[in-house]
């Protein structure tokens, strides 16, 4: 299984939910528009290259796989990030990262399209089990051929 490395015999899972982040995040080039919501995380991981929800979906799957209770999450990131940080990757739609279940601590929440522990600049809208439990935004845009529905997203501390 494509997680078994990252799991390896005496290791916290929390060690290993890190460490299959940044296996994920080393395996996978974040690259806008090379896969839709239909896209599974097998084809993802073949393509080696996706945006946030294949992350999230590629990391699901492999926790599965090896009987770890792993779910999605949807949100937003910070739009501008603290002084002296870069700014996060999918800062400006809506984003897209994993929790694991480690009984030890709780929810981990972890983000491998930027290969970080999700923090404070992290906001939460909902949690499922794939994208499809927690699409932010379902509806119908009626148009032309000529149609195109552009969104963009700005957060700020309060």
């Amino acid at each position: 299984a494509y997680g078994r490395r990252a799991f390896s015999p005496g290791r916290t899972l929390a060690a290993g939910g890190l460490s299959l982040m940044h296996q994920i995040h080393a395996d996978l080039r974040y690259l806008p528009h090379s896969t839709t919501v239909a896209t599974r995380a097998a084809d993802a991981l073949a393509l080696g290259s996706g945006v946030c929800q294949d992350f999230a979906h590629v990391f699901i799957a492999a926790c599965r796989a090896l009987g770890l209770a792993a779910r999605y999450v949807s949100g937003y990131l910070l739009t501008r990030p603290p002084p002296g940080q870069p700014k996060l990757v999918g800062a400006d739609a809506s984003h897209a990262w994993v929790e694991l279940w480690c009984p030890e601590q709780g929810w981990l929440a972890l983000d491998p399209t930027n290969a970080v522990p999700a923090g404070l600049d992290h906001v939460t809208l909902a949690w499922g089990r794939d994208y499809a439990d927690v699409a932010p935004l379902r509806g119908v845009l009626r148009g032309g051929g000529v149609a195109q529905l552009r969104v963009g997203v700005t957060v700020e501390p309060a």
